[in-house]
């Protein structure tokens, strides 16, 4: 297919898959505290709403840290060498723990803040000892997620899914006992969710080290790991990626979290319409990253082998893929935009809302898709800076001030803001397509 071979889909999607349905079952964790949440009345969702708005933008800040240690595990592999792996995996650690604590200390500082900004005040009160409660699981999430990137810069990404699926059913069920009341258990609501969440987090942190440090596959690499010590220079060269790719997240994560504030200070019934639209658009996305982490992985291989036409073919096969799966999600959306939201919530006023922005999520797929497969590819080539800016560019130069435009002056509402997110995802995939095709043509004229 497009003068690629078979070969090159079916190792992108043997990576791909697993992480898939690990990203898949991140975001399912949300997807289950929203519906749930939901049958307790628009104020929990727009409550919910309002303090994933803060945990998800850190959360995706720590999280794109933590992919810094993937590339670099990917380019030793290609080279054989497990010193290097366990070095990686040592100081990555080192990171990923020190950013853990640091980002629970900071959203436990700011969430007061949740009052200040010009929201419902019965939407705040509610959403602030929530905010507290899961933002404990930002910790033993970051644990997970340094063995999780090890483990997939290992080209082992099925392992991580299973986790995530079996935390994922433990989620659902603790969400059912402690948000209603079951077993004995006095019902606790939106704070239940939060329970749930953060023991699911906790178990999978444990049983992804216990993974990786009792198989027997990864002996090979503890002695490397044992031996290593904090160097300044792999802590160096794992922040330049971790934060760019951190930063990355930052501005396309925040904002569409700023989105989401705008979108409160139209109304509770807005922001819980705004909370169903973005949670399903966030589906298909995570879907989409877990083809972005194939393109890291297989272009940090052959950068680590030196094949840059190899590198090309296996991304350009990535690129493919995620343009079919999104324009499928976007028909899935545009079709389904009635029945979705009626899943979360028996009121009309939020689901005819819900209904009209998925009809605009569905336009942005294939740009999402292609962006975030972009920015995977390029991180696998430690290429950082460039996109970083970006992204920057894309969504608080561009989508942010038009989506406000549309949305406040011209009176379009919440799908005015989300016309804004479309422009600067459509923005950010032509950039980032077109700075991939010039570097690694480059690249390869230098190899």
């Amino acid at each position: 297919m497009f003068g690629i071979k078979y070969t090159e889909y079916r190792k992108s999607f043997l990576l791909a898959y697993p992480v898939m349905m690990s990203q898949l079952g991140h975001v399912m964790v949300g997807v289950a505290d929203n519906v749930m949440v939901g049958k307790l009345g628009a104020v929990p969702l727009a409550a919910a709403s309002l303090a994933n708005v803060f945990f998800h933008l850190l959360l995706s800040v720590g999280i794109g840290i933590s992919y810094g240690i993937t590339p670099f595990i990917a380019q030793a592999d290609g080279e054989n060498d497990t010193s290097k792996s366990g070095s990686i995996l040592k100081n990555g650690l080192f990171i990923n723990v020190i950013v853990g604590i640091s980002i629970v200390i900071l959203v436990i500082s700011i969430s007061p803040l949740l009052t200040k900004i010009n929201q419902p005040m019965d939407v705040a009160e509610m959403a602030i000892p929530y905010l507290q409660l899961i933002t404990f699981s930002l910790f033993p999430l970051m644990i997970f997620q340094t063995f999780r990137q090890f483990a997939e810069g290992l080209s082992l990404t099925k392992q991580a899914m299973w986790v995530v699926v079996f935390m994922n059913i433990l989620n659902i069920i603790l969400n059912y006992i402690f948000i209603f009341g079951k077993l004995g258990v006095p019902p606790m609501g939106l704070i239940g969710a939060g329970v749930a969440t953060l023991i699911s987090r906790v178990a999978m942190a444990f049983f992804m080290w216990g993974y990786v440090f009792f198989w027997p596959r990864f002996k090979v690499y503890w002695s490397g790991f044992r031996e290593a010590i904090i160097s300044k220079m792999d802590l160096a060269k794992i922040l330049k990626v971790g934060v760019g790719a951190g930063a990355q997240f930052l501005f396309e994560v925040g904002a569409f979290g700023f989105a989401a504030i705008m979108i409160g200070w139209m109304g509770t019934n807005q922001l819980a319409a705004h909370q169903i639209a973005i949670n399903l658009a966030s589906i298909s996305y995570m879907m989409a990253s877990g083809l972005s982490a194939a393109a890291t992985i297989r272009a940090g291989n052959q950068w680590g082998r030196k094949d840059i036409p190899a590198l090309r073919s296996a991304v350009h096969s990535i690129f493919i893929m995620v343009i079919i799966f999104m324009s499928t999600s976007a028909l899935i959306f545009i079709f389904g935009k009635d029945f979705f939201p009626s899943l979360y919530i028996n009121d009309q006023s939020v689901t005819s809302i819900a209904a009209s922005l998925l009809i605009i999520a569905g336009l942005f797929q294939v740009a999402d898709g292609t962006q975030v497969v972009g920015l995977g590819a390029l991180r696998g080539i430690a290429d950082v800076k460039i996109p970083t800016i970006v992204t920057f560019v894309a969504y608080w130069v561009l989508g942010l001030p038009v989506g406000y435009y549309l949305g406040f002056e011209l009176g379009l509402g919440p799908q005015g803001i989300w016309y804004g997110l479309l422009i600067g995802l459509a923005s950010a995939a032509v950039l980032l397509y077109f700075r991939f095709e010039i570097l690694t043509r480059r690249l390869n004229r230098g190899f």
